[in-house]
């Protein structure tokens, strides 16, 4: 155990190791505790707001003695409870300082910024928990719990969302598809107003509805529609798999129910059970929807992928006999026409990326503009609620943009998506 302090975060100094005692939704930093680095992390912890930050004197670099401290108590310096060792997080590795991520000063920037990291963190902490689910159970379990109560806590404060599209190659790989699934779920899970226990289970579904596949004997790429009899028997099994994992981790009948489920389609085509919509629960409903939607934007093979308009446009026309109505409805109009992630051609001719969309007011997303004149790195956002004169004329694929607009713009090869608080500004301005 080590002594820890309560200080000012005016007290703060690099070489300090410090913990935050909030959630990890609560602050753009990877850990929530570690040794400050820079004066740019000083400056990010100072902005939080925070009256006191949990200081360990024997974990940094800085060792003050008795007298320091108690120059520092008559600043606003107060001795803490002591906290044990296994509250204290450790640095993950790969782990990236948010100030290296700032992009500029704008508001949407700096909210990219933090849900980049948000999103790392998760598919980080998921990592992790598979890594502990074959022989340390109540670990998996009790990360997976915080996880998605803190994801349903901030979303459930936040008033209206924004689903904002996440930089490239943001996250670990191997967790992008069940944390998106987990983000997309309880969006769509509050948009149908789902409770908070309600979301809690939602959401513990969503993360580890695939969690089976990691004892499959194959590794590699898994295409169901090219798969022989055998394999497709073995990729089915995870579903399975993935139940009994979590019911090794003590989650209620309404987690398994939902991960059971998450194959599962209305018109009874789905498996392993082959249910129809009226025996699938709202949960289930919810995370088969979202399952194959991210599958259609991120499938195994990247020659397959869909743009998130395309995606929409095909569940709706091809697949909608495949989904619960009033569940695809709701989802098609948080996500809007022109879901983050698509390309599109405005009124006035010009290219651009969609960026995020308000769950509440989705036809008029913010994107970001090719302008030729402009500096990528200083590319135009706008917000389209705010320029109700320029519209969406059309969704384009990547390959139909002029190559100096498919470099400008950088479609993403992988969507993934994270929320943030809607804000509203008021502002014209490119920098929303």
């Amino acid at each position: 155990m080590k002594n820890s302090l309560l200080i000012d975060p005016a007290q703060l100094r690099v070489g300090m190791f410090v913990q935050l005692d909030i959630g990890w939704m609560h602050h753009p930093f990877p850990v929530s505790s570690f040794r400050i680095s820079s004066s740019a992390q000083i400056d990010t912890l100072r902005s939080l707001g925070l009256e006191k930050v949990r200081y360990f004197p024997e974990k940094g670099d800085l060792f003050p003695n008795e007298t320091v401290l108690e120059k520092a108590g008559s600043a606003g310096l107060e001795r803490g409870d002591a906290m044990p060792e296994a509250q204290v997080s450790s640095p993950i590795a790969g782990a990236v300082d948010p100030s290296a991520q700032a992009s500029g000063p704008s508001a949407y920037r700096q909210s990219l910024a933090r849900c980049d990291q948000r999103f790392m963190v998760a598919t980080q902490r998921y990592c992790a928990l598979v890594a502990a689910a074959a022989d340390n159970i109540s670990y998996a379990r009790d990360t997976s719990r915080e996880l998605v109560s803190e994801c349903v806590d901030a979303l459930l404060h936040s008033g209206d969302s924004v689903i904002r599209l996440l930089s490239e190659g943001v996250g670990e790989r191997s967790a992008l598809h069940p944390v998106n699934v987990m983000v997309l779920s309880l969006l769509l899970g509050k948009a149908q107003g789902m409770a908070a226990e309600e979301l809690q289970d939602l959401g513990l579904a969503a993360l580890l509805h695939d969690l089976g596949k990691m004892h499959l004997r194959q590794k590699g790429v898994w295409t169901p529609e090219i798969l022989s009899a055998a394999e497709l028997a073995l990729y089915q099994s995870h579903v399975g798999k993935s139940v009994a994992l979590a019911q090794r981790m003590g989650f209620s009948s309404a987690v398994l129910t939902a991960i059971a489920q998450h194959h599962e389609m209305a018109d009874g085509s789905g498996f392993p059970l082959h249910l129809l919509g009226d025996d699938m629960g709202k949960a289930g409903r919810i995370l088969a929807l979202v399952n194959r939607y991210d599958g259609l934007c991120n499938p195994a093979r990247a020659a397959d992928a869909l743009t998130p308009h395309e995606a929409l446009s095909v569940l709706f026309a091809q697949f909608k006999g495949q989904f619960e109505a009033v569940t695809l409805g709701a989802f098609i109009r948080m996500m809007g026409v022109y879901p983050p992630g698509s390309i599109v051609q405005l009124v006035n001719d010009q290219f651009a990326i969609v960026l995020s969309v308000n769950s509440s007011r989705p036809l008029r997303p913010k994107v970001m503009v090719h302008d030729p004149r402009v500096p990528q790195g200083q590319a135009p956002v706008l917000d389209l609620e705010s320029v109700p004169e320029l519209g969406i004329r059309r969704s384009l694929k990547p390959a139909q943009l002029p190559r100096a607009a498919l470099d400008y713009l950088s479609p993403r090869e992988r969507i993934c998506y994270f929320f943030d608080r809607a804000v509203d500004t008021g502002s014209h301005g490119a920098d929303l």
